[in-house]
């Protein structure tokens, strides 16, 4: 059996070939049972928790465990930690143990970007994006690797944080500009994509300000209590998520609108494997705003981590 650390998680990947393989693995036949996420603590103050997501299709089965712990940072560990556990389908044998931490960062922002290929504007030439932690620099090449934009604004609460991306992504990608942003109204109206990928639990933006023909990429939240966009901005959206089950279990950002009366599950356009599966433009017209909602699919890992050790 392999063993795959983080190092080599990354150096087998490229968000060209992630994507890829993510548009075929969720257009193909695969099984996925609602992921369990376990709270640790009854205390509404700790956010503590541990998660378990399987997947299979015809060539492998997936399991990946994390933890989450939201206030590790402060005592100098990561917040999350995960591992992802590969057999073979034909014979239930034992392949990899893949670094899910890695794994996770990678995944994410290619299903974002994979869903932005679908509905963000062909000629979306400004991207906004929130959050400055380490998902914030792979959202960022991810999304690049589907549309040019010219401009990237980074919205972010801690400057320091902040700064160091932008030098970093300036490094990157010289062709760009990349600007340090505040959430106001001229910055969100002049967006063309905004990606919320942060650890907020209330909403980042007024949904008021958005412009005719935006995207609106929202990855950061998990609670069901807890939302990074506001109600407006869900009613004004054509809405699309990466998982029905998983989203309608845990997302805020829609089970608030649902819970007031305002918004049904019904309206929602469709799920990651339908958008996957029609591989095509989803955008109705050019004015039309759009809105993916993720929490993360055991399927998503399954893919990226076989990619990983197909590599090896």
């Amino acid at each position: 059996m392999k063993i795959i650390d983080r190092e080599q998680v990354h150096q087998a990947l490229s968000f060209p070939n992630l994507i890829a393989a993510l548009q075929l693995g969720f257009a193909s036949e695969h099984a996925m049972p609602k992921r369990s996420v376990f709270e640790l603590d009854t205390n509404t103050d700790n956010h503590d928790a541990f998660a378990v997501l399987p997947a299979w299709n015809d060539t492998v089965i997936g399991v990946k465990a994390f933890t989450y712990f939201p206030d590790n940072e402060a005592q100098g560990k990561a917040s999350l930690y995960s591992k992802i556990m590969l057999f073979d389908r034909v014979h239930g044998e034992p392949l990899a143990l893949v670094d899910g931490t890695q794994v996770t960062l990678w995944r994410t922002a290619a299903v974002s970007a994979l869903a932005a290929s679908y509905l963000a504007r062909e000629d979306a030439k400004h991207l906004v994006i929130f959050g400055s932690g380490k998902l914030a620099p792979y959202m960022v090449r991810a999304h690049l690797a589907v549309r040019g934009y010219e401009k990237v604004t980074l919205i972010a609460r801690n400057p320091d944080k902040a700064e160091s991306l932008q030098a970093s992504l300036l490094t990157m990608f010289p062709e760009v500009s990349f600007e340090l942003g505040q959430s106001r109204a001229d910055v969100i109206g002049s967006a063309d994509v905004i990606c919320t990928a942060t650890g907020s639990h209330s909403p980042l933006f007024d949904g008021r300000w958005l412009k005719p023909g935006t995207h609106i990429d929202v990855i950061g939240n998990h609670h069901k209590n807890a939302r990074e966009i506001d109600t407006a901005t869900l009613l004004a959206s054509r809405v699309f998520v990466d998982s029905r089950a998983n989203v309608l279990n845990e997302a805020g950002e829609l089970l608030i609108p649902i819970e007031q009366g305002v918004f049904k599950a019904e309206q929602i356009e469709g799920e990651l494997a339908d958008m996957a599966r029609e591989n095509r433009y989803l955008r109705s017209h050019y004015r039309e705003i759009t809105l993916f909602k993720s929490v993360g699919t055991a399927l998503s890992d399954l893919v990226a981590a076989n990619l990983v050790m197909e590599h090896y």
